[in-house]
């Protein structure tokens, strides 16, 4: 578009119309500063997401644990790193004990172990066990350290790699790949008419060579679609800005398209659901019960449960059930002998995929004697004491009497192990140690308050919930009762799904709500599961194994207040606030944005019609030339921020959660939205046509007629855009609504046609006769001709906007 305005400010320079040729050049800087405006708030609005995506740090200043961004970090700041998180910065560890995936220096993928030297050394190269150096944008797979910061920012391994790297850009949506292919087609259709013209006027007509030329360029200048990629490009931008102002911030711009398509959330229980803040709720010893909200003394039956429980758990974990648990126990056991504060653990065997709980080990009261604690799922625990069947089957029912309650078990163990010789080594397993059971810790997490309203609107929505946990399926059962995510009472669990092949379980998932005790990479198979059955799948997580899941999804979404780094970085959308509400609204916006861009391309293919039509047939039928570049300019001036800023601030749809996910192949440039387009221009078109050929007859001249024809399409462009913005009321009842830049982008267009129509340079420019009222009298009965077509398109016309 401007080399075509260049080029026609030169052809009129030629011809010694100094006048038209300034005033056509003065064109392409109000169309490269309105270009510039846009692209600087679309890149204040990605400014903005950087800045909210940027990774995050937790640093201890002034005594202090504070969550600051990652550039923010400085050397000699001390780190405090967690299981999941990303390194900010190249560090030494001075104490804990971190388990690190370095294979983005190292390409090693077998995680390695670091140990803590308090003196503080040269940092080391990447690569080995034992070794105190962290590497900034490495993975911590297990523990939790502090680390002294020693580099930063291009002094780091990864920084010195990145000096030598370009930037590469984002992924294209499927969006943006078939408008790409749209404005490449049309250009080249705009381009061979463009030509065609020319020498049908200058070899056939027998007009001159510079006068050709200028009607072949007004009509390229309106066949080129160039609103097209400004749609694309500020709609997504402004609409994952517009997200992040519902506490979800966009990380992939393609989620923001993908969002108006889901047709399923798979969500965590735990923090989505729920507000991850565990109380214990019950303890069962035996037959004894306690209830901690009937606020009675904790009685002695249950201080050997508690004790144990409490060496079963890091004094300081970062855990919030475990800290819930020394939480309580501090509370209940205080000015007891059960408080053990001072016990370090010699040994610890962690949850492995076989045995789900863990035992730390203690030193006992003899030589080479130990004492073991151990916590977990009940029936793990449970098996680990080698119980008898009976005994089994009666802890198996207090377990399914807490969990329909909606709480979260664990089971608790105690034992002793004497070893051979005070140097002997620690058995391979647990299974190697006799336990004795000593009760259940029943755990509460309480909804979130506002997720039973969530939830309806997403059934109102069309969007089926699925809920995918760890849990136990009756604490699932509870929840989901609890906040109405379903009324079916089946539950599959990790081992169902493992038995079944992927055909069964589809069919299987057409049954259930609810997925309970799942295993990581059974989230990623059922997300998979799910896509094959043609399903959008939006998922939930927050940890490091959710990370396969959250990148295979359609739509990822991490925690961004308890989620890990890394599962952040896998997601599309990040939950500020971690509230299931956000996600509805996220969906609702991306909606809205998708209806916007569907209302501005129709738009795009309705005004274009009739500019196409008086540029080009005026000139096949040898009429005098209606439209010449300098007019284009001027309908591109009002019809770009149409597009880009009027359509854009389109309030949702009152109905926008209340109909079905569009279909996952839904295009905005598909045949029944442009051909309803196209209805509309054409009308228009012909009905301009109509009243110039009328005029023409009637003797008027070339530039009376060019007032009518210029006035009246400026009027019909009032009239798309009304029409456009709601096509189940007429455009006098969609005067109304509340976009904020209607009325201001009306007021900017009526200013600017009473300039071109009153001021007298312009109006020479332009090619006008002195105002007078008939010109003025047929553009309002070419209006209204126009409001009777667009009333009869919309009413008889099938309208199939996909």
């Amino acid at each position: 578009m401007f080399v075509m305005l260049l080029v026609a400010g030169g052809i009129y320079l030629l011809l010694g119309d100094h006048a038209e040729a300034l005033f056509l050049l003065a064109f392409v800087f109000v169309v490269i500063g309105i270009t510039l405006a846009q692209e600087r708030k679309t890149q204040r609005a990605l400014e903005s997401l950087r800045d909210l995506s940027a990774p995050r740090a937790l640093v201890i200043r002034d005594d202090r644990e504070l969550r600051i961004a990652g550039r923010e970090v400085v050397r000699g700041d001390l780190l405090v790193l967690h299981e999941g998180d990303r390194v900010a910065a190249d560090a030494q560890l001075v104490q804990g004990q971190l388990t690190v995936d370095e294979s983005l220096l190292t390409g090693e993928a077998v995680p390695v172990d670091k140990l803590p030297n308090p003196k503080i050394t040269e940092l080391a190269i990447p690569g080995g066990d034992g070794t105190a150096t962290l590497y900034a944008s490495t993975l911590v797979t297990k523990g939790v350290g502090f680390a002294m910061v020693g580099a930063t920012g291009t002094d780091t391994a990864v920084g010195r790699i990145g000096q030598a790297l370009a930037t590469t850009g984002e992924m294209t949506s499927g969006l943006q790949q078939s408008t790409r292919r749209l404005v490449r087609n049309l250009t080249v259709i705009a381009l061979l008419l463009a030509v065609s013209l020319f020498l049908v006027n200058w070899l056939w007509d027998g007009r001159s060579l510079l006068e050709s030329l200028l009607s072949g360029i007004a009509l390229a200048m309106a066949i080129l679609p160039q609103e097209i990629p400004v749609i694309l490009t500020v709609f997504l931008a402004l609409g994952a800005w517009r997200i992040s102002k519902k506490k979800v911030l966009t990380r992939r711009m393609s989620a923001v398209e993908s969002l108006g398509a889901v047709t399923v959330l798979a969500v965590d229980k735990t923090g989505t659901l729920t507000q991850n803040r565990m109380e214990v709720a019950e303890l069962a010893a035996g037959d004894a019960h306690f209830i901690a909200s009937q606020g009675t003394d904790l009685s002695e039956a249950f201080h050997l449960l508690v004790e144990f429980a409490m060496l079963a758990t890091p004094a300081d974990p970062f855990d919030p059930m475990e800290k819930t648990i020394q939480t309580f126990g501090h509370t209940r056991l205080a000015g007891t002998e059960h408080l053990h504060d001072d016990r370090r653990p010699e040994f610890q065997y962690d949850l492995s995929p076989n045995i789900l709980a863990m035992t730390r080990v203690f030193s006992g009261a003899r030589p080479a004697t130990h004492l073991l604690a151990t916590k977990g799922a009940p029936e793990a625990v449970a098996d680990l004491c080698h119980l008898t069947d009976e005994l089994r089957f009666a802890i198996q029912r207090q377990v399914e009497a807490m969990a329909e309650r909606g709480l979260r078990v664990l089971g608790v163990a105690k034992g002793e192990w004497q070893a051979g010789s005070p140097d002997a080594p620690w058995p391979p397993s647990q299974h190697d140690f006799d336990f004795t059971f000593l009760g259940l810790v029943g755990f509460f997490d309480p909804p979130r308050p506002e997720v039973s309203a969530a939830i309806a609107e997403c059934r109102a929505a069309g969007i089926r919930i699925l809920m995918l946990t760890g849990d136990h399926p009756a604490t699932a059962r509870a929840i989901a009762r609890l906040v109405g995510l379903s009324d079916r009472p089946e539950v599959i669990t990790g081992a169902e799904i493992a038995a079944l092949d992927d055909i069964g379980l589809r069919q299987r998932l057409l049954q259930v709500d609810l997925c309970a005790r799942l295993q990581p990479e059974q989230k990623l198979r059922l997300v998979r599961v799910l896509q094959q059955a043609g399903d959008v799948v939006a998922m939930t997580g927050d940890g490091v194994n959710d990370a396969p899941a959250l990148k295979a999804a359609d739509v990822g979404i991490a925690m961004g207040e308890r989620g890990t780094d890394v599962a952040r970085e896998a997601s599309a959308l990040v939950l500020l606030d971690d509230s299931f509400a956000s996600i509805v609204a996220a969906i609702a916006q991306g909606r809205r944005i998708y209806d916007n861009v569907v209302k501005a391309a129709r738009f795009v293919f309705a005004v274009h019609l009739p500019v196409i039509a008086l540029a080009l047939l005026p000139a096949i039928f040898n009429w005098p030339i209606l439209l010449l570049p300098v007019h284009i300019a001027v309908l591109e001036l009002l019809i770009d921020p149409a597009c880009s800023t009027v359509f854009e601030a389109e309030p949702a749809a009152a109905d926008i959660l209340c109909r079905p996910p569009r279909p996952r192949d839904a295009n905005p440039f598909a045949a029944g939205n442009i051909g309803f387009a196209l209805a509309q221009g054409l009308g228009i078109a012909i009905i301009l046509l109509a009243g110039c050929a009328l005029l023409q007859n009637l003797g008027w001249t070339e530039e009376n007629l060019r007032i009518s024809v210029f006035t009246g399409l400026v009027l019909a462009l009032f009239l798309l855009i009304l029409s456009n913005r709601d096509l189940a009321h007429t455009a006098l009842r969609n005067l109304g609504g509340n976009n904020p830049l209607l009325a201001p982008m009306f007021a900017g267009v009526g200013v600017m046609l009473v300039a071109t129509l009153t001021i007298p340079f312009v109006r020479n420019v332009m090619g006008f006769a002195a105002i007078s009222m008939p010109p003025l009298l047929v553009a309002g009965g070419l209006l209204l001709a126009c409001i009777l077509w667009m009333q009869i398109v919309r009413l008889v016309l099938p309208i199939i906007l996909i």
